[in-house]
């Protein structure tokens, strides 16, 4: 992780100690929401007075805000538009109030984050959307999208990789090239319909790459059985198997359905031409398909053709589970005790903001 000079000594000359901004710097960018035991694992200190006069420092200055949790203990926000702005990040979200399942996500999240500090990441949607146009080639239509509604009278914004999930380039094991390394934060209650959901968002950019890896992130160990095998049969298998035969399938469908040949429709023809039409999206697909359907291209031109277009794909999935108490570590031995988690602290004396919507003002709540 490449923390830039520039940045740590601004968020210093706050009044904060440079591991307290090393840390703060962090927070911002990947999480926005910590608890002092992400802190103390952060700089190797114990329980005590420092982690308490670093928070005490934050809601002081105005910088965060703080609530209780029950699993977690105290949950600090860091929302300061100051601060975030010291790292040029005045305009990210984790600024923002939200859910509490999104809370408990950024957590889990963070816990990776400080486990893997050795890591290069992609921190912003900018940055990933640049590697993979610019690096990859791959066509911003293929990158996971969600479109928000404007207030009346006002455009619709464009977001890409919204769950901002870690993405980095890492060997998919010892002794290989690095791959580009894509993951998915559970933080539990299990969901595996949210997991599923989350794979299809990524499917148009799956099929565009030759190699990558998936990171399926959790604290909780009895996930990962069912996450392997959701993503093998959701993704692996179907990239890695020859498709040919199914985008010729696909073309003969699309073809008697535009020609308008179904008298009655077949269910299972109408269900593949839908998944079809997102599978094979793109104007790759499109020129081939006119080229085939107005005789430029016959059924053997067509198969070469595809054999030239499909390429082989490689697709790891690695698991990385995180342990209760002192620091996060990765695994694939299948052995952990659950999720980081602090023990019983003593309760801090630490003031709060009183809770406002909205976040114009330094000292307002936004959590």
């Amino acid at each position: 992780m490449n923390l830039p000079t520039a940045h740590i000594e601004r968020i210093k000359a706050l009044g904060y100690s440079e591991s307290e901004a090393r840390f703060l710097c962090i927070v911002a960018v990947f999480s926005g929401y910590f608890t002092l035991g992400h802190f103390r694992i952060f700089t190797g200190s114990a329980y005590g007075k420092r982690s308490t006069r670093f928070a005490q420092k934050l809601l002081k200055h105005g910088h965060a805000t703080v609530r209780d949790d029950l699993r977690r203990g105290s949950i600090f926000h860091l929302f300061s538009r100051t601060l975030y702005g010291k790292i040029e990040k005045d305009n990210l979200r984790n600024r923002k109030k939200h859910s509490f399942d999104f809370v408990r996500t950024r957590l889990v999240l963070l816990d990776f984050i400080l486990a893997s500090q050795e890591l290069a990441y992609f921190e912003t949607e900018q940055d990933k959307v640049n590697f993979f146009t610019e690096t990859m080639g791959v066509s911003k239509d293929c990158l996971p999208v969600k479109v928000y509604k404007g207030r009346p009278g006002n455009p619709p914004t464009t977001r890409y990789f919204v769950d901002k999930f870690p993405l980095f380039l890492a060997p998919p094991f010892a002794g290989t090239p690095p791959v580009v390394t894509l993951s998915y934060v559970d933080s539990g209650p299990h969901s595996p319909s949210s997991f599923i959901a989350h794979l299809g968002a990524y499917q148009n950019l799956f099929r565009q790459l030759h190699r990558f890896r998936f990171l399926y992130i959790t604290d909780r160990q009895a996930y990962f059985p069912n996450a392997e095998e959701q993503f093998r049969s959701l993704v692996k298998q179907p990239l890695e198997s020859d498709v040919s035969s199914d985008i010729q399938r696909y073309f003969r469908i699309r073809k008697k359905w535009e020609s308008h040949q179904y008298i009655v429709p077949i269910t299972e023809d109408l269900e593949f031409l839908k998944e079809a039409r997102e599978r094979f999206n793109g104007d790759r697909f499109d020129t081939l398909y006119h080229a085939w359907r107005l005789g430029r291209l016959g059924d053997h031109e067509l198969r070469v053709e595809l054999s030239k277009l499909v390429p082989n794909r490689t697709a790891f999935f690695d698991t990385y589970l995180l342990h209760r108490r002192g620091s996060p570590r990765a695994t694939d031995s299948g052995q952990g005790d659950g999720c980081l988690n602090d023990s019983p602290h003593p309760s801090l004396d630490l003031p709060r903001h009183p809770e406002i919507s909205g976040d114009s003002s330094e000292h307002k709540r936004c959590l």
